[in-house]
């Protein structure tokens, strides 16, 4: 199990390619000083006046001579390790102080938060490299005390770090509940906050042995650090600046040295945060491209249509590591202008994966377009550049997401940002675009909307924020609308406000609407067709009076099963029993089969396809109507 959690680790480290040349380089460093007794080299310490100040590439001397005749190779190697000693030894030191400081301050709070760290921030007022020169001067000049000075001046840098990771987790409701179980404070730090804090430790670690060294080599350069004829990079820098002018290599010898110990280990912290910090590993912190990654092998040669959109055999998959998660397996829809269609389904089948891949919305990486096409009044918009797309999003097609208070920028106004998503797409002034907003926000039936336009989002309910969302698509006049779930948060009858609005805007305006939900109530008020959506296909499709009305798919007719009725007796409310498949280990048949009641053998052994039963309808299964 170790080693299973360790190789993905190693693959997200080397994904960063700086990161991966950083873990090389230093390797190689340390594999060489480690291997230092063994190699063919001089003894460090040994003076031979007769060949001093040899120049590089010198017969016996790669690297050349210092000033007393010493192998400069030689004392590279163990001044190297010596260095690296020193700068993780006190950063060690100073993590396992400093957290412990920082720990205590964070989870205890009060006064014992405050006298700590009053403590801490008047050791942090003073310059790293002042405080460290005034404890070797108490403790007197020598390595070790040198040690001691770097690890004593980051200790108030750890502290700082990790109080901060504390105080967020320390009342959180995991720690709440060890609490009420019974356990000890010490207790709980050690198995509930130490736990959440490690990766901080060691990202904070992982960022300081840089520093570490280059303060220890600061104090050697001084004199403070190692004695002669002991070497560390630090004092052979400081013996090799006098000989700058007359042989110079005897000092940029150990300072290209530092440079590449220091490149190599900033780099590799960063690729230790990644592969360390659950969220990047994950990706929710990655930066994603414009525009989803499009790797199309295949793309099927359709006759014009004459739907607004139309949708033939999308696939979008996310690639994470060696794994691929087929989300959307190759979908099909149409919608004409003035339709509503549904897609509904359980959490997970697909249902916003399909909306967002319709305008590259899909976050790459890890998300990837494998097939298909998305045809708006005749343009692929998976061939399409990003400036086209730039045009299509918020413009033609626009697209209400089902929580707002994320969408919506928490530091500008209502006002200013609809001003700005008509701005983007039409030359307007700055009043202009911002008379249309106020007039969006009255269309949206938001009262005093001259006001409510120089609220932050944070000042209106869910329910008018929801509204701003809805007036920004409308801002300029989309042929196509999404709306992914934007009724799931709000009460029943915001819920019931909201679907009426949207629907009286479908009439009105001649839109097509894309409405994503799993209640079957939303459906029967807005759609005039529906597709029901599992796994990442699209199982069913129909108008929403002959779905509703004789459900053909087996899973159609249990979702809607699933549905509470008011006026109990006339029917027992069901479940579906087990679980969707993986979406990286799908089967080959039909991937409700398993939870299906009425499955035979032959429903697992070969692909099934979105089959036509009539005219206006079509089902993926291969006995359908058997499940009403």
């Amino acid at each position: 199990m170790r080693t299973a959690g360790i190789k993905p680790a190693l693959a997200l480290l080397f994904r960063n390619r700086l990161a991966g040349l950083g873990a090389i380089v230093l390797s190689l460093v340390v594999a060489i000083c480690l291997m230092a007794p063994l190699l063919p080299v001089p003894d460090p310490d040994v003076t031979d006046p007769a060949n001093r100040l040899l120049r590089p590439l010198a017969k016996g001397h790669l690297l050349g001579t210092d000033h007393l005749g010493r192998d400069l190779l030689a004392r590279l190697i163990w001044g190297t390790l010596l260095s690296l000693a020193v700068g993780i030894s006190a950063s060690i030191i100073a993590a396992v102080v400093g957290s412990g400081i920082g720990i205590t301050a964070g989870y205890f709070g009060g006064r014992t938060d405050n006298f700590i760290m009053r403590g801490v921030d008047m050791l942090m007022a003073f310059p790293y490299i002042l405080l460290a020169l005034a404890i070797v001067a108490v403790l007197g000049p020598g390595l070790l005390n040198a040690l001691y000075a770097v690890a004593v001046v980051n200790i108030p840098f750890f502290a700082r770090n990790i109080r901060g990771a504390t105080v967020s987790i320390a009342h959180r409701e995991f720690v709440d509940a060890a609490r009420l179980s019974g356990m000890g404070d010490w207790r709980i730090v050690w198995h509930e906050i130490l736990p959440n804090v490690l990766p901080v430790i060691a990202i904070a670690m992982s960022t300081t042995v840089g520093w570490m060294i280059l303060e220890t080599a600061g104090l050697s350069f001084l004199g403070l650090g190692s004695q002669p004829p002991q070497a560390d990079l630090g004092s052979m820098l400081g013996e090799g600046r006098k000989l700058l002018i007359s042989a110079p290599h005897a000092s940029i010898v150990p300072g290209a040295m530092i440079f590449v110990i220091v490149m190599s280990i900033n780099l590799l912290g960063d690729g230790v945060r990644d592969a360390l910090d659950p969220r990047l590993r994950s990706g929710a912190l990655s930066r994603p491209a414009p525009v989803t990654r499009i790797e199309r092998t295949k793309i099927a040669n359709l006759a014009p249509s004459d739907h607004l959109l139309s949708v033939n055999g999308l696939a979008t998959h996310f690639e994470v590591g060696e794994r691929v998660y087929k989300a959307v397996g190759g979908v099909d829809l149409a919608i004409n202008p003035g339709e509503c269609l549904g897609i509904i389904g359980e959490s997970g089948s697909g249902k916003s994966v399909t909306a967002l891949s319709l305008l590259g919305l899909v976050a790459s990486p890890p998300g990837v377009i494998k097939a298909g096409s998305v045809h708006l009044n005749g343009e692929d918009l998976l061939a399409a550049d990003y400036e086209t797309l730039r045009v299509v999003r918020g413009g033609k097609v626009a697209y209400i997401f089902q929580d707002p208070l994320a969408t919506l920028h928490p530091l500008y106004t209502i006002g200013v940002q609809l001003a700005e998503a008509i701005r983007c797409h039409r030359p307007l002034s700055a009043q202009e675009a911002h008379n249309e907003a106020i007039d969006l926000l009255s269309r949206v039936q938001i009262p005093n909307a001259a006001a409510r336009s120089r609220n932050y989002p944070h000042e209106m309910s869910g329910g008018m924020r929801q509204r701003v969302g809805i007036a920004m698509a409308l801002a300029n006049d989309p042929e196509l609308i999404i709306a992914d779930e934007p009724t799931t948060a709000l009460d029943v009858t915001v819920q019931a406000q909201i679907l009426a609005l949207l629907d009286g805007l479908r009439h009105e305006r001649n839109l097509a609407l894309i409405f994503i939900t799993h209640d079957f109530g939303v459906v029967a008020q807005m759609c005039d067709q529906v597709a029901v959506m599992y796994a990442g296909r699209i199982v069913e499709t129909g108008t929403t009076t002959e779905i509703l009305s004789d459900p053909a798919h087996p899973y159609t007719a249990r979702l809607m099963q699933c549905v509470p009725e008011l006026g109990g007796g006339r029917r027992t409310l069901m479940s579906i029993p087990g679980l969707p498949p993986a979406l990286d280990d799908l089967p080959t048949g039909c991937a409700f089969a398993e939870r299906c009641d009425r499955a035979r053998n032959d429903c697992s052994e070969a692909p099934l396809d979105l089959a036509a039963i009539t005219k206006s309808r079509s089902v993926r299964c291969l006995y359908p109507g058997e499940a009403a």
